[in-house]
């Protein structure tokens, strides 16, 4: 018979690690992350200070390490009461003149990216595309280039472990000239620590709002997941948003450099039905009202299944709440993930596209439903407050509780035609040509040097292994 006390040292081990984690988001709602110190944070956890180095060598693995347990507890863990709420920057960011027709190397880096899909991922992969044909050279860094495990809970998002090497080493083969990190997570903190180190200039961009979502469902304070955010977005040049309602919530809570980045929708792909093509929801009781996107707590879909509404409720997509909710709403249709021409058709045929969210910053399933000539109901909340109001393509609700219902019904008595007609106005070369307009390359004189000299330091380690 084995022995258990393997599993019980690993079981204290992950005991002793949240509750290091936990005594970090404490310490937030007094200080800044700059100020953080593992003395303090040991006091707070009940342990020793060597025991929080044994755990956590460097800051940058505490912060990450903090950040992913955020998520995992966030997309993990039933609502709870929320908690009481009890200098200058790394670098200027150099803007030499440039011809921003000039095609360029650029990098990305992120967290999301395919098979995941969202909002984020749908974004990034058509904005590369966009880039590489308007000439430039792009290298992605993505969680598919390294060794992954599924995020607690939600298997769907992979998290990259044991990066920060293998990313030097990617910026060093391609030698970009302008790098972007899109995302906060473990490939993200990996391309922003050799940026901060290298002194590279480097644009990031804000996609969730993370901080709110962690905290109205977490024992932690709004303060706590801000003060990441800020602490990684800080070095950044420019700050990519994709609303000018995001903007404003940012600068209120002391972001700078924030600038304006908007989205595009394939309207050659997502297009009304035409006459004589079949409705995929002829054998329901109409009207249909439709949501598309991930089957999660954050997106806040009961807000939108509880709705009293005739005809059918549709809703389209995976996620770690599809087989509670299904149980729980029998008279709903949940058709799982859709992609593709088929996901194209549920826009078209759907009566009113329904997005209950509240932590979007934008949401690019509005613009999905309004190029196929669907009008959309949703709460007033970044992304939908910025598009709607005005474009006689959607109806927002009174607040962000309550009217949703109300805005449904009238989305009815929306002319389709101008809702395809206002999508229309939006493009993905327009949100490309923004992109680059945001970026911060290297000047050429200094780009070429740093490259040429770091190529001369591995060449001499290569020659001279004790160099190194």
């Amino acid at each position: 018979m084995k022995s258990p006390l393997p599993n019980m040292r690993d079981r204290q081990r992950a005991e002793t690690r949240e509750q290091i984690l936990r005594a970090v988001g404490r310490q937030l709602e007094d200080r800044q992350l700059e100020d953080l110190s593992f003395a303090e944070i040991a006091r707070d956890a009940g342990v020793g200070e060597r025991t929080v180095y044994r755990h956590f060598p460097t800051k940058e693995s505490l912060l990450g390490a903090f950040w992913a347990f955020l998520q995992s507890e966030a997309l993990g863990q039933p609502e709870r009461p929320r908690a009481a709420r009890s200098d200058r920057r790394l670098r200027e960011a150099i803007t030499a003149p440039r011809d921003a027709q000039r095609p360029m190397r650029i990098l990305v880096a992120t967290d999301a990216w395919e098979p995941q899909v969202n909002g984020v991922v749908r974004t990034l992969t058509r904005v590369v595309q966009e880039l590489q044909a308007m000439g430039h050279t792009v290298e992605v860094i993505h969680p598919g280039q390294f060794k992954t495990f599924p995020l607690p809970t939600y298997a769907e998002i992979k998290v990259a472990i044991g990066v920060y090497e293998p990313v030097q080493e990617l910026f060093k083969a391609f030698e970009p000239e302008a790098i972007h990190i899109a995302t906060e997570g473990p490939i993200g903190l990996a391309a922003r620590r050799i940026c901060v180190e290298w002194k590279l200039p480097f644009t990031t961009s804000y996609h969730t709002r993370f901080p709110e979502y962690v905290s109205a469902r977490l024992p932690l304070p709004l303060a706590a997941g801000y003060a990441y955010m800020k602490w990684f977005h800080k070095p950044s040049g420019r700050l990519m948003v994709a609303t000018p309602t995001m903007r404003e919530e940012l600068s209120r809570h002391g972001f700078r450099n924030i600038s304006a980045w908007s989205r595009g929708v394939d309207t050659e792909h997502f297009r009304p039905r035409a006459e004589g093509e079949p409705d995929l929801f002829a054998h329901l009781k109409k009207p249909v009202f439709l949501y598309v996107g991930r089957v999660a707590v954050e997106k806040n879909i009961e807000a939108f299944l509880g709705l009293d509404l005739p005809g059918t409720k549709v809703v389209v997509g995976p996620g770690p709440q599809l087989e509670e909710l299904t149980e729980k709403y029998p008279d709903v249709v949940f058709t799982g993930a859709k992609s593709g021409r088929d996901l194209a058709d549920h826009y078209a045929c759907a009566d009113v596209f329904v997005f209950p969210s509240l932590t979007d910053t934008f949401g690019l399933v509005i613009l999905e439903a309004m190029a196929a000539g669907t009008p959309v109901a949703a709460y007033p909340a970044p992304g939908p407050i910025d598009l709607i109001p005005g474009s006689g393509a959607g109806v927002l609700a009174l607040t962000a509780t309550e009217g949703l219902r109300e805005a449904c019904l009238q989305c009815l008595e929306l002319d389709r035609k101008r809702v395809r007609a206002f999508a229309e106005t939006f493009s993905w070369r327009a949100c490309a040509e923004d992109f680059v307009k945001n970026l911060q390359p290297y000047p050429e004189p200094e780009k070429t040097r740093f490259w040429r000299r770091l190529r001369r330091l591995a060449r001499v380690r290569r020659r001279r292994p004790e160099a190194a």
